[in-house]
């Protein structure tokens, strides 16, 4: 069916998306349902569901990924079936964050008579509660302080935050086991190690580093809530949750520090991760990246709504940059962003799984905000705009040695 709202709509979105004035609408790459039960676009394509005016009017003020997460967020707007799919058809408007779409003169005459017509023409809508205010927002509570019940439910019972490594995995949990043993072997852990844990979250790696490898383990974690879950989860085990960042690490020195940070965003000041690393220490940790090249600043879903102050991605080459000019020496990098892909979907598959009980732990705004991050960020990684990267250094003793070497022990061939 497609009178109605839907059928004023769809030439107006064929000339949007398909970028031709007269471009048919069965061309375009979604199928829209109205309000009023009509619809119009291609059968089989991702159905996305307006079910309220204020989602057109949302478009109208933000004719891009912010009005469309708008809409989306605050249940104006819904995805049937795959979101995945849903996102990759409409992923040109998904990646231009708060700048509108550009739009010809005829365009934006088309679009205030189409909303004209279907009574969408008012004030701008008032952003959902969920989305953080413009400016300084680093007091404002968001969905990395949902509680442990939450997260069990998408990260799985371990509530490991990092990117699984699926080589030998067949499931999440062997894929995240798997990626705290190989952080725990790059970093060399021993009985005894003192390691600092840059992001704790809720204890996965600490717990694992002391439990398996006998480590002295003190965790950053953001939340008092995710403090107490740690001390439960470790107790008997010398691990030691602290809530802030590194200003609470003390002076070390630790022979480890680990930063596997999936879900968070992780930026340390390279020159305070060198002071607080033992002379010989390894550091290891996990970055998401964005490709080389020139990156305009502008507000997006990513830094709107999970991310505030720190939502920008640096660029392999600048973070390594970084380290190497604080004084540590970088021994390898590995890309993980197939890696990284699937466990987001795997991610999103659980939170799908447990979708009410996830609504009744931090309300349906913040689950889909959930939903749309661990999509969106898949995509991006399987489309290589956004990275995940393992960084391994260490800091030289006064020697100039990293540690134990490849050379130690072992004959040194003369010409």
């Amino acid at each position: 069916m497609s009178e109605g709202v839907a059928g004023r709509l769809g030439p107006l979105l064929a000339r949007i998306m398909l970028g031709e004035a007269d471009a048919p609408v069965a061309e375009l790459p979604i199928r829209v349902r109205a309000w009023d039960g009509s619809s119009v676009g291609p059968s089989g394509a991702p159905v996305f569901v307006a079910r309220h005016r204020r989602a057109l009017r949302r478009l109208l003020w933000k004719p891009g990924e912010i009005g469309l997460v708008r809409a989306y967020v605050a249940g104006e707007l819904d995805i049937e079936g795959d979101v995945f799919d849903a996102l990759a058809a409409v992923g040109q408007v998904m990646r231009i964050g708060d700048e509108p779409i550009r739009l010809s003169g005829e365009d934006k005459r088309e679009i205030v008579r189409t909303a004209v017509m279907l009574g969408a023409v008012g004030t701008e809508p008032r952003p959902p509660v969920e989305e953080f205010p413009a400016g300084d927002a680093r007091d404002v509570s968001g969905p990395l302080d949902a509680p442990a019940a939450f997260f069990t439910g998408m990260l799985g019972p371990s509530l490991a935050a990092s990117t699984g490594m699926w080589d030998q995995a067949v499931d999440l949990e062997e894929a995240q086991h798997a990626a705290l043993t190989a952080a725990a072997e790059r970093l060399g852990l021993f009985s005894g190690a003192r390691v600092l844990d840059l992001s704790g979250g809720w204890g996965a790696f600490a717990h694992h580093a002391a439990a398996e490898y006998g480590a002295r383990v003190v965790a950053l974690v953001r939340t008092p809530e995710q403090a107490e879950h740690i001390r439960e989860r470790c107790a008997g085990l010398p691990v030691d949750p602290r809530v802030g960042d590194l200003a609470v690490a003390g002076d070390g020195p630790y022979d480890a520090i680990a930063g596997l940070a999936a879900v968070d965003a992780l930026d340390p000041p390279a020159a305070r991760l060198y002071t607080l690393l033992a002379p010989g220490g390894r550091l290891f940790l996990q970055q998401q990246t964005r490709r080389p090249g020139p990156h305009q600043i502008r507000r997006t879903f990513t830094t709107s709504y999970m991310f505030p102050t720190d939502g920008e991605l640096r660029t392999l080459g600048s973070i390594v940059a970084g380290l190497e000019e604080a004084g540590l020496e970088v021994r390898g990098t590995a890309a993980l962003r197939e890696h990284h892909a699937r466990t987001l979907r795997a991610w999103a598959a659980a939170l799908r799984l447990h979708w009410t009980t996830a609504v009744e732990h931090v309300g349906a705004g913040h689950a889909r905000v959930w939903l749309l991050y661990l999509a969106a960020s898949a995509l991006a990684c399987e489309s290589g705009r956004v990275g995940v990267h393992a960084i391994t250094a260490v800091r030289r003793d006064r020697d100039g040695r990293a540690g134990t070497t490849l050379v130690e022990d072992r004959a040194v061939l003369r010409r």
